[in-house]
Order: structure tokens, then C-alpha cells, then sequence
């Protein structure tokens, strides 16, 4: 037993971290003997229907096929997939059987976070974005959550033990306990006691706004931290906010009327979409939260569609090994395999594992992931309503 409540690694990779019906799935065919090779799909729609979402989490369903008696296929992490499969698994049913459970949170999670991210890289495509949001989920699911940012297009994150995970770096200034900590009336000894005190090579990010109006502590952070200023974060709690463009604008005209043009303003707090779009002009960037890290998972499925070579399929499933296709056009179409795609059609599943040994890498590498996801989004048109 852990001190926390962590289902560790060695639970996820032994098959403990399972449904009990998987459990007993094994057992009963244990018992009569049979063990079928198997064609298994993960899939969120049987069909396009113009919804694009990104796939991630492949590492993690990597990781845990490594080394097993299956054959894997998969969508690129970072693309974007809209209907029929994103991976699929062949071999001994039993060899995985016990695996779904912990396959299905990785690639439902991560997906829709990807995704999510996504929506906001959209929005506000020339800005720098700040995953901020790990407060919001459970400790385990940090590196998670920062990961499927960056895959999206995410310039940083807050988190620190997942930024060892990720071999990243997180990013972070401070929050309004440290003005706190130094008394209503004295955000100057805050403020320079973190520029004394914070490596040179963290931007000095004033926060601007815990005791009183953006615009005054803005100007006091300025004249406190002068020319060693780069910007102040405005992360006013919502039921004071007011307007808040009309507060960003001011916030800005008034730096600049006293020579302070060259200090940046960066923004947080409960941000969407829809708020990124509306700021995106006036600020140097975003600090994203829940809407990232809340995301609804993406509602991922594994059927089996062959045995033993034969079509098989639950009812309202499709049966038969199948391969999704991007067009020239930038759609999304979903054929048989041994069938002939689309003339113009891109396969997207690829090989990653062949007998248990992983043989594309760069297929889940990040900063390949990142280039394909901001390749795809704009070849697809993804957010172009923004």
C-alpha cells in the first residue's frame, strides 16, 4: 500500500489496475482454454462527424505494451483524428485483456486535455500560454495534464515535480501569498524580495493586483523594480473584475504614459477560449487553469472487430480492421485496411510496436507531437471560427 492514494506503476504494468470483469473475463477463458488472436480498436466515433479532437497519452499506452505478445498501431500523437480508430492492438487476446482499463484513462484523459489545450492555442494563436491548472486535478495526473498541454502548443506550465517527468522546466513567478506574506500596504518589499532572492533567468512578473487597484500596483511595481521589470500578471478573482479588457487597457495606457512601455502584461484566472480571444491583442500572454486541466476526458472505446481473422463486432459497432485517412482537403475518412482508401487520403495509423518491440519512437517524441498538432489544426482548419 502507498501513503497516498496512488495506484503505483507496477499495478498499471502487472494488469492489477483493471476492472474486475477483465479479471474474470481471464480466468473463464483460462479455464476453457482459449485464447483467440484478436483485432481490438480504440475509437471515440464510428464515423466522422466533423468534430476533431487530438490524440495523446500514446506514451503511456506505449509503455505499457512494450515487451508484450501484440502487434500496435496508432495515430501519431498530436494529430487530430474526427471517427474510426486511433490505435489498434492485434494478438493473443489474454496478452491485453487485463490492460484496457489502464490503456483507455490514458489515451481518454490526455486526449481531451490535448484537445482543450488546443481550443486555446486556437484562440489566441500568437500569445504565450501557461498551463496553470494542475491544482485543479489529483497530484497523480500532473505530468499528464502539463504533457498534453505542451503536445498542444502550450509555451510553458506551473508544475514543478512534473516538469521532472517531462524533462522540462516549469515556469512561475509568484502568487498573492507572498504580497500577503509581507502586509497590506507593503507589495514593494514582496516584490523586491523576489527579485533578489529569484535565479536571473526567471522573468520578473510583478502580480498586480492583491490589495488594491491593477493600475496603482502596476505603477508601484515599476517604480520599485524599474528597467529589472519585464511584466505584471493581473489575476483579479472574478467578482471584482468588472470589465476586465477596459482594466487591461488601462492597466497598459497608464505603464505607458510614464515609460513603461516595454513592461508586458500577462493575465490568468479562469480563463477560456472565448476570454483569450477577447484579450488576445491588448496582453503578452495567458495563464490557462482549469479549462485545460478539467477537460472531459474523451470517451474512448475498446471493441474487438476480428477473431482468429474472422469479422466480429458487438451490435452498433463496426466490424473488420480499418484505417483512418486525412484528405488533401484536410477531412477525416475511416475505410477497411485491405480496402483502397481514399485516392488523395493520408493513412494515419502507423506502426509502433511489432512482436512487443516499439519501432517508431518519434511517433509519441513531444516536440514532434507539437509540430504535428499546430500542422494539423491548421491544415483541418481546427478553431477557425476564431
Amino acid at each position: 500500500m502507498t501513503e497516498f492514494d496512488i495506484v503505483d506503476a507496477d499495478a498499471v504494468r502487472s494488469g492489477r489496475a483493471t476492472d474486475a470483469y477483465f479479471d474474470r473475463t481471464a480466468a473463464a477463458l483460462e479455464h476453457a482454454g482459449r485464447n483467440p488472436r484478436v483485432v481490438a480498436e480504440v475509437t471515440a466515433d464510428q464515423f466522422p462527424s466533423g468534430e476533431f479532437e487530438l490524440f495523446a497519452g500514446l506514451k503511456d499506452a506505449v509503455a505499457l505494451f512494450a515487451g508484450r505478445d501484440v502487434d500496435v498501431h496508432a495515430i501519431p500523437e498530436g494529430r487530430l483524428f474526427d471517427g474510426g480508430p486511433a490505435m489498434r492492438i492485434e494478438g493473443p487476446y489474454l496478452s491485453f485483456a487485463r490492460l484496457e482499463t489502464s490503456l483507455l484513462g490514458f489515451l481518454s484523459h490526455a486526449s481531451g486535455i490535448g484537445t482543450a489545450a488546443l481550443d486555446c492555442r486556437a484562440a489566441a494563436p500568437d500569445s504565450a500560454l501557461f498551463s496553470f491548472g494542475a491544482r485543479h486535478v489529483h497530484p497523480s495526473m500532473a505530468a499528464a495534464v502539463e504533457r498534453s498541454a505542451l503536445v498542444a502548443g502550450f509555451d510553458g506550465f506551473s508544475h514543478v515535480a512534473a516538469g521532472d517527468l517531462i524533462g522540462r522546466e516549469a515556469s512561475g513567478t509568484m502568487p498573492h501569498a507572498l504580497s500577503i506574506c509581507f502586509g497590506a500596504g507593503d507589495q514593494e518589499a514582496a516584490w523586491r524580495a523576489f527579485d533578489a532572492a529569484v535565479d536571473e533567468t526567471v522573468p520578473r512578473i510583478a502580480l498586480c493586483d492583491t490589495y488594491s487597484d491593477e493600475v496603482d500596483e502596476a505603477l508601484r511595481a515599476a517604480d520599485a523594480l524599474g528597467d529589472r521589470l519585464d511584466g505584471v500578471r493581473l489575476d483579479t478573482t472574478g467578482s471584482r473584475r468588472g470589465d476586465f479588457r477596459h482594466i487591461i487597457r488601462e492597466v497598459i495606457w497608464e505603464l505607458d504614459a510614464r515609460g513603461h512601455d516595454d513592461v508586458d502584461v500577462y493575465v490568468s484566472g479562469g480563463l477560456g477560449p472565448t476570454d483569450l480571444r477577447e484579450l488576445r491583442d491588448l496582453v503578452a500572454g495567458f495563464g490557462v487553469g482549469g479549462y485545460v486541466s478539467n477537460a472531459d476526458p474523451v470517451d474512448f472505446a475498446l471493441d474487438i472487430v476480428e477473431v482468429d481473422g474472422e469479422l466480429a463486432a458487438k451490435r452498433g459497432k463496426l466490424s473488420g480492421t480499418k484505417q483512418a485517412y486525412r484528405t488533401a482537403d484536410g477531412g477525416h475518412a475511416v475505410a477497411l485496411a485491405d480496402r483502397q482508401g481514399p485516392t488523395d487520403g493520408e493513412p494515419l495509423l502507423k506502426p509502433v510496436i511489432r512482436d512487443g518491440e516499439v519501432v517508431a519512437g518519434d511517433a509519441f517524441d513531444l516536440d514532434a507531437a507539437t509540430e504535428r498538432a499546430l500542422a494539423d489544426a491548421e491544415r483541418v482548419g481546427y478553431g477557425s471560427e476564431n
